[in-house]
């Protein structure tokens, strides 16, 4: 584990395993780099999971961080480690961090996977993303449940503040500006993510493709990461 600072943030990074693909996870909001222990261990490659400024064990920043502040961070710790061309994973909140790496940053990243990305235009206030996320978590594995419990705890007095900066950024203009391929995958039963939301955002990019798991809700990849896998190693199989 390594911590990371650029200008007045920093990040905190663990790295697995090793290969010519470099894959980096990006967290919801409120979560941290420790939802991802399934995904990263079965990624073929050097996987890096993050806890972006203010999450999971990284300090809190000396001001809240936009989406775009966020992403200049972690493609400077990239920069600063000589990864380029990675395969960015982000989930919820993270999506909107990986959209952001690859307009701000395209020479560090490959492709983008974006599972569950947030916000949906049509419910961009704090009471609807609330209502949403109840809805679903009530439906969710205990063992999610927990960990997504766990980690809101370690989010610390601001999130109110975090989750409004998520909720003031616009995925859908950043689509035209991205030329890797990007696979936005849901889960069919996510009521975070309605699917005319998904399908919409994936159509604003240029080498967008979508993809649906059945039976998985919004936490898609973190109770079982297998079915998300095997999208990811059919994506990255085609670069």
């Amino acid at each position: 584990m390594v911590s990371f600072r650029h200008g007045s943030a920093s990040l905190v990074a663990e790295s697995f395993g090793e290969g010519e693909r470099t894959y980096v996870l990006l967290h919801g909001i409120g979560m941290g780099r420790s939802v991802f222990v399934d995904l990263a261990s079965r990624l073929s490659g050097r996987v890096i999971g993050i806890d972006l400024a203010g999450f999971g064990e990284a300090p809190e920043p000396e001001a809240l961080l936009s989406m775009p502040a966020h992403a200049d961070l972690v493609a400077a710790f990239l920069g600063a480690h000589d990864i380029r061309d990675a395969v960015i994973i982000g989930h919820s909140m993270g999506c909107q961090v990986a959209m952001e790496m690859a307009v701000r940053a395209p020479d560090r990243v490959g492709a983008l996977v974006l599972a569950g990305p947030t916000v949906d235009a049509s419910a961009r206030t704090l009471p609807q993303q609330a209502w949403r996320m109840l809805r679903d978590v009530l439906r969710e594995r205990s063992v999610v449940i927990w960990r997504g419990l766990r980690e809101y705890v370690r989010g610390g007095p601001h999130v109110f503040g975090k989750i409004r900066a998520m909720l003031d950024h616009r995925p859908e203009d950043l689509g035209p500006r991205i030329h890797v391929p990007a696979l936005v995958v849901r889960g069919s039963d996510d009521e975070v993510v309605p699917e005319q939301w998904a399908r919409r955002l994936t159509a604003t990019m240029e080498h967008g493709a979508y993809a649906e798991i059945h039976g998985f809700r919004h936490e898609t990849m973190i109770f079982d990461a297998v079915p998300v896998v095997a999208l990811i190693d059919e994506l990255v199989d085609n670069l």
